[in-house]
C-alpha cells in the first residue's frame, strides 16, 4: 500500500470512528456562506473549498460556522447572538465541555452542532497504548533512575484483562491497537447496547462491578457534569493494587485528591495521564513527585497530528451542510458530547 493509500485509509477510518447522522430534508440547515473563526487559517477555508462551500467574512448572509479555537468560546455566544441566520456550528475538538453553557443555553430550533469526535482517533488511542506500555515495563522509574537495577520489574500486556470507559472513536481504535495483544476489553458506557470486539459491556452504573478484576483501566469519556469525578475514592479502592489507570480524555474526570491517595497509599499501582485537573498541572504539584506516574501535556494528539483530520471532517460535514445531511459528529446538547 502507498503512502497515500495509508494516509487516506487512516483517514477515513478516523472520521468514520463516529456515526453518521443523516438529518431529514425538513430538518436540515438552510445552505449558505460559511465563516471560518476566529481566524481563518488557510487548510480549513480550503478544506470547506474543496466541499463546495463558500468561505465568507462573518455577516448577516452567513449560514455556517467552522469555529477553530476552544481558547476563544467565551465569544462565541454573542456570534450567535448577532447572527441568527447560522444553521450549522463545526466546533474544533472531540470534548465539547468549554462550549457547555453555550449549548445548554442556546436553544435555537434547527441549530446543529457538530465536534471533531472521532475524528482524532487514531492518535489519542496510540498515545493511551504507549502510556500502558511504559508503565507495565516500569518507565516511570527507569527515566529517573540514575544507578543499574538488580531486581527484574515488568509486566506484559499480553492477555490482561483491560477496562475502558467510553466507546467512542478513541475506544474503538484503542480496542483495534489492543488485538494483536490478546486483552479482554470490556467497555463501560452510558447504554446497553453492546460493542463488537468488547468481551462484556456494561453501563456507568456498573463501573464498581468490573474494577475489580481490571488490570488497566482507560478512561476515553466525554467530561459533562454526570461524568465529573467518574473516578474518586471509590472507584480506586475497588482496583487491584496491581492495576494502572490511564487518563487521555479529560481531567475532571477524575478526582486529583483521590488518585494521589490512592498511589501514595498502594491502592493502584500507577497512572498515565495526559490530562490533569488542573490543567496546565502547576509546577511543584505532588503528581509531578508520584514515582509511579508518567504525565504527558495534554498532547496525545499535537496540532501537526489533528490538522488533517479535522481538515477531512470539515469536508465531509460541509458536504452535509450543502447536499446530503449525512453529518459526522453530530452533538447532542442535552447529553453535552
Amino acid at each position: 500500500m502507498s503512502t497515500d493509500e495509508t494516509t487516506n485509509t487512516a483517514r477515513h477510518r478516523a472520521v468514520m470512528a463516529d456515526e453518521v447522522t443523516a438529518l431529514p430534508a425538513d430538518r436540515r440547515p438552510e445552505p449558505g456562506p460559511i465563516a471560518v473563526l476566529p481566524e481563518p487559517e488557510q487548510q480549513f477555508v480550503e478544506a470547506v473549498e474543496a466541499a463546495g462551500g463558500t468561505v465568507e467574512p462573518l455577516s448577516e448572509r452567513t449560514r455556517g460556522v467552522v469555529w477553530l479555537s476552544n481558547k476563544d468560546a467565551a465569544a462565541f455566544p454573542a456570534v450567535l447572538e448577532a447572527h441568527p441566520g447560522i444553521g450549522w456550528v463545526q466546533l474544533p475538538f472531540a470534548g465539547v465541555d468549554a462550549f457547555a453553557g453555550i449549548l445548554a443555553s442556546e436553544d435555537r430550533a434547527g441549530l446543529v452542532w457538530t465536534s471533531a469526535k472521532g475524528a482524532y482517533a487514531q492518535p489519542v488511542a496510540e498515545h493511551a497504548l504507549v502510556l500502558t506500555l511504559a508503565l507495565l515495563r516500569v518507565l516511570p522509574k527507569r527515566v529517573r533512575a540514575r544507578s543499574w537495577a538488580t531486581e527484574p520489574e515488568g509486566r506484559s500486556l499480553y492477555g490482561l484483562d483491560v477496562v475502558i470507559v467510553g466507546a467512542g472513536g478513541i475506544a474503538l481504535e484503542l480496542m483495534r491497537l489492543l488485538e494483536p495483544f490478546g486483552a479482554r476489553v470490556t467497555i463501560v458506557r452510558r447504554s446497553e447496547t453492546p460493542v463488537p470486539g468488547a468481551v462484556r459491556t456494561v453501563t456507568a452504573s456498573q463501573l464498581g462491578e468490573v474494577l475489580p478484576s481490571a488490570d488497566l483501566v482507560v478512561v476515553a469519556a466525554a467530561l459533562t457534569e454526570g461524568t465529573r469525578h467518574l473516578f474518586g475514592a471509590p472507584e480506586f479502592a475497588a482496583m487491584k493494587d496491581t492495576a494502572y489507570l490511564v487518563n487521555i480524555a479529560r481531567g475532571g474526570l477524575v478526582d486529583t485528591d483521590a488518585l494521589l491517595d490512592a498511589l501514595r497509599s498502594g491502592a493502584i499501582a500507577g497512572a498515565g495521564l495526559d490530562v490533569t485537573d488542573p490543567e496546565p498541572l502547576p509546577d511543584g504539584h505532588p503528581l509531578w513527585d508520584e514515582p509511579n506516574v508518567l504525565i504527558t501535556p495534554h498532547q496525545a494528539d499535537t496540532p501537526e497530528m489533528t490538522a488533517p483530520l479535522l481538515a477531512e471532517r470539515i469536508r465531509l460535514n460541509v458536504r452535509a451542510f450543502l447536499d446530503d445531511g449525512r453529518f459526522v459528529g453530530v452533538v447532542d446538547p442535552s447529553a453535552g458530547y
